[in-house]
């Protein structure tokens, strides 16, 4: 078997010794290090929701765009931390700092927050993490002022994209209120 490296993961885990923190100038470094790891989605930098219209970005110039939304001190997200080391991922903003997530957005609406992405390392991956990621994602936005929290979950039985699945959003009291796009829904968590 092959030794892990100081910066993977822990294989095992308790989910009552995550901690949590948002990406921040100050906590940056471990959100490159995270994204940087092999096997991450480095390839997007978790761009897709964030820049507008669909011309293609190389994997640098979409990392430059977000360290300058963490520079300039645009919320981007939170990180999940085990032992130490960094181990996963939530995409959780106000809505206003995405693109169009849904056709039937109303951009009149504030106070919107919007979960559009998880990453959490394959060897972690079944173990609660993005539960835990979720839960936390939904403490942050109402902690940071939201009265709504839109999650955009696909279809469990969707061949991509099912760590968001859409049980787990109905679990924590999300109500389903349309769809954006084919697969995925548009979610509603009320404060």
């Amino acid at each position: 078997m092959p030794k892990r490296s100081n910066a993977s993961p822990p294989e095992k885990f308790d989910v009552a010794n995550i901690r949590f923190t948002e990406v921040t100038r100050a906590t940056r470094g471990n959100f490159e290090t995270l994204f940087e790891q092999p096997g991450a989605p480095k390839y997007c930098w978790c761009m897709a929701w964030r820049h507008p219209g669909r011309e293609h970005i190389q994997n640098d110039e979409k990392k430059h765009r977000m360290m300058a939304l963490v520079d300039a001190g645009t919320p981007v997200g939170i990180l999940a931390h085990i032992d130490g080391k960094t181990v996963g991922w939530c995409s959780v903003a106000p809505r206003e700092t995405y693109r169009k997530l849904s056709k039937q957005q109303d951009d009149s609406e504030t106070c919107v927050w919007s979960i559009v992405c998880f990453y959490v390392p394959r060897v972690l991956r079944g173990g609660g993490l993005a539960s835990a990621l979720l839960d936390a994602a939904i403490d942050h936005a109402f902690a940071k002022g939201a009265r709504i929290i839109e999650a955009y979950p696909v279809d469990e039985a969707s061949p991509s994209y099912r760590f968001m699945a859409f049980a787990t959003c109905l679990r924590r009291g999300f109500k389903e209120t349309g769809n954006a796009g084919s697969r995925r829904h548009v979610m509603r968590l009320e404060h």
